[in-house]
């Protein structure tokens, strides 16, 4: 099994508004966020690949347009957790890459989730 993975980063804000009152997450807040895509393969394309790196532009490119600099909760459809922007990532970029099966959202240096279907 060939494996492969590509980091994308960018700066939004977000309100876990769903937590108890006097949480801090419960204020709006913002994160550097950075996203990690993971690929696998049994089988390498005829380059040598997995999937060429500059194949995955599409998701630098919606990234940037849809997600840096925004505020989370009017673009996810729940709870903008770090979990829900995983599944988010993933539900909306594996049907065009096959070879996605996982996605991992930072908050920070210290913390992070993995989404794996």
């Amino acid at each position: 099994m060939y494996k492969i993975s590509k980091q994308f980063s960018f700066s939004a804000s977000h309100v876990l508004d769903l937590l108890e009152e006097g949480h801090p997450c419960a204020r709006m807040h913002g994160h550097n966020y950075r996203i990690t895509v993971h690929l696998k393969s049994e089988t390498l394309d005829e380059y040598g690949f997995v999937k060429d790196y500059k194949a995955l532009q599409t998701v630098k490119q919606f990234i940037e347009e849809t997600l840096d600099h925004r505020h989370l909760n009017d673009i996810l459809p729940s709870h903008p957790t770090s979990e829900n922007i995983a599944r988010f990532l993933y539900e909306r970029f594996k049907p065009e890459i096959p070879e996605l099966y996982a996605v991992e959202v930072s908050e920070t240096p210290q913390t992070s989730c993995f989404y794996e279907p």
